[in-house]
């Protein structure tokens, strides 16, 4: 193998390496965020969450495409399909209920529409865009 495919290969490794210890530690603050107790509760539970959604699926995206070019139109996607998302927690059809009634489901499609939430989703996109800029850069190797 020549030095530069060598490079190529060591180069997209050490991304998904990256991409994946970020996602090890925005994974569980979401959670955290999401269950968190103490002082501010109600702005991490709602907004705090929200934010780190974004940013969790800008890293799960760039996990599959991990190439500058593609950052900006994962940030755009990303920002188009959770706002399609939260316009869709207006709609209550029962096979909706049934999917936001677990956990998961609820979780990730969420149930009750916040025109607050759309601003929390610009800063999580800026944040994920951020996140994926450092990466793709190679700054932490």
């Amino acid at each position: 193998m020549d030095q530069p495919a060598r490079t190529n290969i060591v180069s997209f490794l050490l991304k998904r390496k990256w991409i994946i210890i970020f996602l090890c530690v925005v994974t569980p603050l979401g959670f955290l965020f999401k269950f968190y107790a103490g002082p501010g509760h109600k702005w991490f539970n709602d907004y705090g969450a929200g934010l780190l959604y974004e940013v969790f699926w800008c890293l799960v995206a760039f996990f599959f495409v991990p190439h500058r070019k593609y950052i900006m139109r994962i940030v755009v996607s990303v920002f188009i399909v959770t706002c399609i998302l939260e316009i869709l927690q207006l709609w209550h059809p029962a096979f909706l209920e049934r999917i936001r009634a677990a956990f998961l489901g609820g979780a990730f499609l969420g149930s009750t529409f916040v025109w607050w939430d759309f601003p929390h989703y610009v800063l999580g996109c800026i944040v994920g865009w951020l996140c994926m800029r450092v990466i793709s850069r190679h700054s932490l190797l």
